[in-house]
């Protein structure tokens, strides 16, 4: 009897150590499966950017043309009597970034500022792999980067979003490099003060994706600065280019760091590898 007894208990806690032991896989899989998303804008303030407009010092915000309101990052110019080519960038102090992905909600509001050229209606960016902004000129109008750019509708005609422009850099397109400053995706059009979801993956200078509402709407390789050197780096940046536009998420998840599934901060979703990240 005593044997039995001590038999079932064996049986018993065998049984107990190999749940156990799945229950920790599983939870170590899910953790490991879970993207750590890291947001840029907080919704409260613009603590963590500093803004550079043409013709004034990085960190000035110049006629408050960004500002925070209900949550919202607003580019505005109401109090602007005219654009006077007074380009802006609101640049995140964090970074610089070279493999990662990027989740911004935007819609353009209200009227273009006075004098502002037509092609810069209702036109907005996110500039990614930027030069450091502590570099840039008071009287540079864009920084040197990879332009992802934002573009809304007049109502009537097709205008797509999430295209490319190169200030200052090149890539490549189905093995040809290009030199246009814009090239267009195939997004659809969005017309009005539409919430859009723009996404963009980076793998450092090799590839770049851009992806409209879960959408892939243009990609490219072999991001390059104009001389031909690898643009693997840098910051990221919105824009302020005379269209009023909100804001109300901005968020980045790194896809570099430890890729040692022993380790216990091993994400699933990394895709290049830094030994020096794991931890034991």
């Amino acid at each position: 009897m005593i044997k039995k007894q001590l038999a079932l208990y064996c049986v018993s806690s065998a049984l107990a150590c190999l749940i156990a032991t799945n229950l920790y896989a599983a939870e170590k899989t899910s953790n490991a499966d879970t993207e750590e998303w890291v947001d840029l804008f907080n919704g409260k303030d613009l603590s963590n950017w500093s803004p550079k407009v043409r013709g004034y010092p990085l960190g000035e915000n110049a006629l408050d043309t960004f500002r925070v309101k209900d949550g919202i990052m607003q580019i505005r110019y109401d109090k602007y009597d005219t654009f006077g080519g007074k380009f802006g960038h609101i640049f995140s102090n964090a970074g610089p970034f070279s493999y990662y992905k990027i989740q911004v909600e935007y819609r353009f509001v209200g009227d273009q500022v006075k004098d502002g050229p037509a092609w810069a209606y209702r036109n907005n960016g996110i500039m990614f792999h930027t030069q450091d902004p502590k570099t840039m000129t008071v009287e540079q109008d864009f920084p040197g980067c990879m332009e992802y750019q934002l573009l809304g509708g007049n109502g009537k005609d097709a205008r797509s979003t999430g295209n490319l422009c190169t200030p200052g850099s090149q890539v490549v397109i189905n093995g040809e490099l290009r030199k246009d400053h814009c090239m267009n995706s195939t997004s659809d059009t969005f017309h009005g003060d539409q919430w859009v979801t723009a996404e963009l993956i980076v793998h450092g200078s090799k590839l770049a994706q851009h992806i409209i509402n879960g959408k892939k709407v243009f990609e490219y390789n072999d991001l390059q600065w104009d001389d031909g050197k690898p643009m693997e780096s840098g910051y990221i940046a919105l824009q302020a280019e005379t269209a009023p536009t909100d804001f109300r998420k901005v968020r980045i998840l790194n896809l570099e760091g430890c890729m040692d599934k022993k380790a216990k901060n091993y994400k699933s979703y990394f895709v290049k590898d830094n030994p020096k990240a794991c931890k034991f």
